[in-house]
């Protein structure tokens, strides 16, 4: 119980050698509470988010496992857990719907499941994917693993091999976007943002100071800079921007930053920032 936050199912305390009257007795004395059908918890421990979705798990049973956001942040590939629990089960299986659960049946490969912290969740890879069709910010989420916990082989060979489930186009699409890095993808969508809302004064390209701006306005001397999946940058590339960013502060220029992450998903925002900055100057 100490590895699984307190939480145990019926099956496994008979596998301990506890018979079902055993089990009811402790929850009658208040040393255990039933939090779901066949799962308990000591009454000592706190109710944590992580408590609510490995017994919402072990609750759906065997075959149940993570996935999504839930699996996301079961991983710690974002920070908060979601509103609700996102859980797959076998397409053989039926369970009453509840709704804090987000409930899926789908039959996964046995590579595609492991378990990490006593809880079947889907693997990093297929985590990846799945979440980042869901989560509002999911494409940045992606950005974040491939810097450090994945790869981009890894994640277009578990798509291939998921090729069917719900999202996996959009996966698809993000998995394009981040294979060519987005830098001059993001450029365009910069710019179509600025044409769309009647801006002028700007110049994309410009060049001062012996370096390209990607987008200028050279009367306010404003300059955007438009960058791509964060993934895509080497330490050559990141010292090269800085030198840019500084040289171009000194000499009397405001810098905006923004990335494909925030003109595809977030132009009001990127618009609403750079006309900001425009009065400003």
């Amino acid at each position: 119980m100490a590895l699984q936050d307190g939480v145990v199912t019926l099956a496994q305390a008979r596998d301990a050698g506890m018979s079902s009257t055993a089990v009811n007795r402790r929850v009658s004395s208040g040393e255990w509470a039933r939090l779901h059908s066949g799962v308990f918890i000591r009454a000592d421990r706190e109710r944590t988010s992580a408590v609510s979705l490995r017994a919402a798990v072990y609750a759906a049973g065997e075959g149940a496992v993570a996935y999504g956001p839930s699996a996301a942040w079961w991983q710690k590939l974002i920070d908060r857990p979601p509103h609700k629990h996102w859980i797959t089960i076998p397409t053989h299986r039926r369970l009453r719907r509840s709704s804090n659960v987000r409930l899926r049946h789908r039959d996964l490969h046995s590579i595609d499941t492991k378990t990490v912290r006593s809880m079947p969740v889907t693997i990093l890879p297929l985590t990846v994917l799945e979440a980042a069709v869901e989560l509002r910010s999911g494409s940045v989420m992606m950005d974040r693993a491939l810097q450090k916990r994945t790869s981009l082989r890894m994640l277009e060979v578990v798509h291939e091999r998921n090729s069917t489930r719900s999202g996996a186009a959009k996966a698809a699409a993000l998995l394009a976007a981040a294979g060519e890095g987005g830098a001059s993808e993001a450029e365009r969508r910069f710019q179509e943002i600025l044409r769309r809302a009647g801006v002028t004064g700007w110049e994309a390209h410009y060049k001062t100071r012996g370096f390209e701006i990607d987008v200028a306005f050279p009367e306010q001397r404003l300059a955007i800079e438009v960058d791509g999946w964060a993934w895509h940058r080497d330490a050559d590339r990141f010292a090269h921007d800085l030198e840019r960013q500084n040289t171009l502060v000194n000499a009397g220029w405001r810098v905006l930053r923004f990335t494909w992450h925030h003109v595809t998903y977030e132009p009001d925002v990127v618009l609403a920032e750079v006309m900001s900055a425009l009065v400003q100057g």
